[in-house]
Order: C-alpha cells, then structure tokens, then sequence
C-alpha cells in the first residue's frame, strides 16, 4: 500500500511540474513497458498514435540511447520526421526527456510544457522521480499481486482520464 501512495504522490508531483503532460514508460522490454503512464492531451495522444511517431520519434530514440536528462530544444537537430514541431501544435511546445535502466529494462519519461523550457533543477526532479520510479518497478514478481494491479490500474487511470 505504501509502494502505491508513493508511487501516485510522485506521479502527482510530476503532472504539476509538466503542466503540458507527460509520459512514463516504464521497463520496455523490446518495444513494450511494463507500466505506462501517460498524461498528455489525448488529441496529441491520438495523432501521435494514428501516425505511428513512436517509430521517428527523436526522444524515444534518444532514451534509448542515453542515460539522463535532456531538453527538447537539443533534439530538434535530429528531428527529421518534425515529430517535436508536430508535437508544438498540440501545445507542447517545451519538453524535456529522461532515461533510465539496462538496455533489456529501460525507463524513459518525457514533460512537456507550453511557456519555456525546463531548468536544470527541474530536469534534475524528474530524472530523480523516474530512478526511483524504475527501481520501485523492477522485478514485477516482487510485488504483490495488489500492488501491480494497482499500479496498472493507476496507468489506465493516468493514462485516461
């Protein structure tokens, strides 16, 4: 019970710092997260979907490049498919992006806001949260079963509300 309430507590934290959204995939194996938590306009979470941006996505593919933080801003010189300028449309003009985790277990978490770009304390934050978010989540069979039902029904509750 406590691993949910920190786990929604940080979730909350975050959804106030990214006032555009946000989107947590936690422990993707091959191309599918254990946990995923999303927050973003579900507009933008539609036409990214239809359009299958994840494949030209160039915060996907730093994430699962690198370890740390990154602003938007920085990605944009690797863009070539326009997935951020498409994202600005939608209103998430500013992001940030960080990851985490072994190459078989990666966790990538993006923000995005619609007036500057994130400082270096905040990206700091949110690296700190995803860290300590990857490694509450690492081994699914060390939870109980509540506790990983709970955390799936938060994602689907995050994800859609």
């Amino acid at each position: 019970m406590a691993a949910q309430l920190e786990v929604r507590n940080t979730l909350s934290d975050l959804k106030e710092t990214a006032s555009g959204g946000f989107a947590l995939a936690f422990h993707v194996r091959f191309t599918t997260p254990s946990f995923l938590f999303q927050t973003y306009p579900k507009d933008w979470l539609d036409y990214y979907s239809q359009n299958s941006l994840v494949l030209s996505d160039p915060i996907v593919a730093w994430g699962f490049e690198n370890d740390g933080a990154v602003n938007w801003t920085d990605l944009r010189d690797s863009d070539s498919a326009g997935v951020l300028n498409k994202a600005a449309e939608f209103g998430l003009k500013f992001g940030a992006t960080c990851a985490t985790g072994a190459n078989e277990s990666r966790s990538i978490g993006s923000f995005a806001r619609a007036d500057r770009d994130f400082t270096d304390a905040e990206r700091a934050m949110f690296l700190e949260k995803l860290e300590m978010l990857h490694r509450a989540t690492t081994d699914m069979k060390t939870l109980s079963p509540e506790t990983a039902a709970a955390l799936r029904t938060m994602s689907v509750q995050f994800t859609h509300t």
